[in-house]
């Protein structure tokens, strides 16, 4: 152990923290992990306190036994960027005879995936969606016009202003019967969604929307 500036000291709090949340999430006790790691459990101590200014070696066989790798022990914490999708930026995955379209507008990663989309139907479109992941949770909100949404046997027609939350893990479909474009704001949440790439929408087990659907950078394994 060595003694440390101001700038060893802040490095030596970061991993200290990091150490001591990674082996309280595992709820290993100091001993398990320094006996794991084949250091002593006072220099684990000093460690975790960030009063101790650990050499590569010790570090390395911390974060061995941790099994995370060393640059996660010693990256300093930093805001995760917001993520913006301008208006016309969305990702359109699915459209309508009558111009509507399905467009994926943000959404996080896997595992639990959450999704929103912008919609609309044209007078006469319909878009049929296939029984999605177990556990799929949807939430639903009519911006402009009439839909007429139908989930398993239940049929409800919804109005501007008007919100449903329904189950995505089962035949589900919104239609416009009118003679005016309908949008609809839709969210979608799937837990637990695998991270396999290139599943749209439009291509989804059971989905038929009697259109076309549309390719397009960042496709979604759900299409609501």
């Amino acid at each position: 152990m060595h003694s440390m500036d101001e700038n060893a000291a802040a490095l030596a709090s970061v991993i200290g923290g990091r150490v001591r949340h990674e082996r309280q999430s595992r709820r290993w006790t100091l001993d398990h992990l320094a006996e794991a790691a084949g250091v002593s459990r006072r220099m684990l101590v000093n460690v975790e306190q960030g009063v101790a200014n650990p050499s590569v070696g010790t570090l390395l066989r911390i974060s061995d036994a941790l099994g995370v790798g060393l640059p996660a022990l010693v990256d300093i914490p930093r805001p995760k960027p917001i993520k913006v999708t301008r208006r016309s930026e969305g990702a359109v995955l699915w459209t309508g005879q009558a111009g509507g379209r399905g467009v994926l507008m943000t959404g996080t990663e896997p595992p639990d995936v959450v999704e929103l989309w912008d919609w609309s139907l044209g007078p006469g479109d319909q878009h049929l969606s296939g029984t999605h992941t177990q556990g799929t949770k949807e939430l639903l909100q009519v911006q402009e016009g009439s839909i007429t949404l139908e989930v398993g046997d239940q049929v409800v027609t919804l109005d501007a202003g008007d919100a449903v939350a329904f189950p995505g893990d089962v035949p589900h479909s919104y239609a416009n019967s009118t003679g005016r474009t309908a949008r609809f704001s839709l969210a979608v949440f799937d837990p637990g969604a695998p991270s396999a790439p290139g599943s749209a929408p439009g291509s989804a087990p059971g989905s038929t929307s009697g259109s076309t659907s549309g390719s397009a950078p960042g496709s979604a394994v759900l299409d609501g």
